[in-house]
Formats: C-alpha cells, structure tokens, sequence
C-alpha cells in the first residue's frame, strides 16, 4: 500500500477516536466532576475518554510513520466534523446553522493546508538538543497562554493544547523512525524523546478538557488549527519538510488559513449556552488539572 494513503487510512480512524472523547470530555467539563484531579481520576467516564484518547494517539503516532507532520496534522480537522454534530446530538439539540458554516469554513481551510502538504515517508528526526529546545520553548509558550485563571481562558486553553499536541506528534515522529531503524528503539534518545512525547500528551488532553468547560465547537476547532500549523513549522523549520507547488502552494496555505480562522470564529459566536461558563478552577492550584 502506498505510504501516503496508509497514513491517511490511519488519520481517518484516529479522528474518529479523537471526535470520540472530545465529546466525552466536554460532557465532563461542563459537570462539577471535573473540578479536580481526583474526582477525574474516581470518574469511568473520564477513563473512557482518556482511553480513546490513547487509542487515537496510537494510531496518530502509526500515521506518522508513513506521512510527513505537514499531511498528518491538518487531517486531525475531521475531529471538528464528527464531533460537533455528535455533541450536538448528545446534548439534545440540533446543530445550528452557523456551527455547521464554521465547522465546514474550518474543514475547508485546512483542508486547503493540506493540498500543498503531501509529501514522501518521513526519514529526518529531531536530534535531542532540537527535540529539548521544543519542548522548552512550548513550555513557555503554554504557561503564558494558560497563566491567568479567568473564565473566559477556554480558548486560550485551547490553543496551548493544540501547540501541546503538535509537539507530542513531532516528538511522536521522531520515536517512530528513529526508533523503526536497527538497534535504535532503546537508545538514550529515543528514550528521552519517548518521556517527553508522555509529558506533551497528557498536558494536551488535560489542556482541552479546561477548554471543553465554554463549550465544544470552537475550542475543538482551535485545537485543530493551532495544531497543524505549530507541526508545520515544526516540519519545515527542523525536519525539511517543504510544501508542494511552490508559489501556488504557499497561496493555497494562506487561503486555508484565513478560511479556517473564518470558522473559528463562527464557533466562537455560534456557543449553544450562550458563552455562559462555571468559575474556572485554578491552573496552578495544588490537586487541581485545567479541567
């Protein structure tokens, strides 16, 4: 089978896990359940969701085996269209009009992101010292996006676990081949990476669970574009990765992301509950998760 459609083959399934527990997350957020890590960890249904998310993971971290960040990550947008009516449905409603304008000027946008993107089987990796100074950077970026603790920090929360995720995968990669060659799978590096990929992906749930409290559309939906374009920067700053068509390629992109911004934005004024939200918990209370 061809390294490209496998790669999508494996996207397609890792969204659906995804669009799975999102929607299981953002039931939780919106419960005094998730207020702190304990009741989180007491609660099957937040195991439910951690283990889809595990799933997903899994077969994300397969898909970029076989395809480059830039093709992988913007496939992640099919979580926004499978979860949004799936929550709707959920919830006992319809889904509105402008969700359904957002959630497609989203898919559409990056799927114009992706266009450009194909590209061959991944065989660069991130050296240690590159894999470190990504991480600290996205670290840092995180703590500014998440340090202040007010109630409307949804989308905040959103676009830190989106730069999270992006990481996790790139570092993900880097396990992937590097550890797929002869005799590399137990070296320090792979190990080192492999620990901070753990660290990455569970800060990122936990980031979107926060986000999930104001809603589900356009945290999802911010998810999934800061996502993709962090892994892209990622792929082709470090890893050399190079978006097809030149010119038209680099157009096609931009078209994509103002479309999908487009669409996050919908989502944004489309919230179901009115943007109403329960007092946010403290991102740096002792026993607390951004829940």
């Amino acid at each position: 089978m061809n390294a490209t459609v496998l790669a999508v083959a494996l996207c397609l399934a890792s969204a659906a896990a995804y669009a799975a527990a999102a929607v299981a997350q953002e039931r939780l957020a919106r419960t005094a359940v998730a207020r702190t890590a304990r009741a989180l960890l007491g609660n099957g249904a937040w195991w439910c969701s951690a283990g889809l998310n595990t799933a997903a993971a899994l077969l994300h971290a397969a898909a970029l085996r076989y395809g480059p960040l830039t093709l992988v990550q913007p496939l992640g947008a099919l979580t926004l269209v499978a979860a949004v009516p799936v929550g709707a449905r959920r919830a006992g409603r319809r889904v509105a009009a402008t969700e359904w304008r957002g959630t497609l000027a989203t898919v559409a946008g990056l799927g114009l992101l992706l266009l450009p993107a194909s590209g061959p089987a991944p065989d660069d990796t991130l050296t240690l010292a590159e894999a470190l100074a990504v991480s600290g950077a996205t670290a840092a970026a995180i703590g500014l996006l998440t340090g202040r603790g007010d109630v409307r920090s949804g989308l905040r929360h959103a676009t830190a676990s989106g730069l999270a995720s992006a990481v996790a995968s790139a570092l993900t990669q880097t396990v992937a081949v590097a550890g797929g060659r002869g005799g590399a799978l137990l070296s320090g590096r792979v190990l080192a990476v492999a620990g901070l990929v753990a660290v990455f992906a569970v800060g990122g749930m936990l980031l979107s669970q926060r986000a999930y409290r104001g809603g589900l559309g356009a945290p999802l939906a911010v998810v999934n574009l800061a996502n993709p374009l962090a892994a892209a920067a990622i792929g082709m700053v470090l890893l050399g990765e190079r978006l097809q068509g030149g010119a038209l390629g680099l157009l096609l992109a931009a078209a994509g992301a103002v479309a999908a911004a487009r669409g996050v934005l919908l989502l944004t004024r489309s919230a179901p509950d009115g943007g109403r939200t329960q007092p946010a918990t403290t991102p740096g209370a002792a026993g607390r998760v951004a829940a």
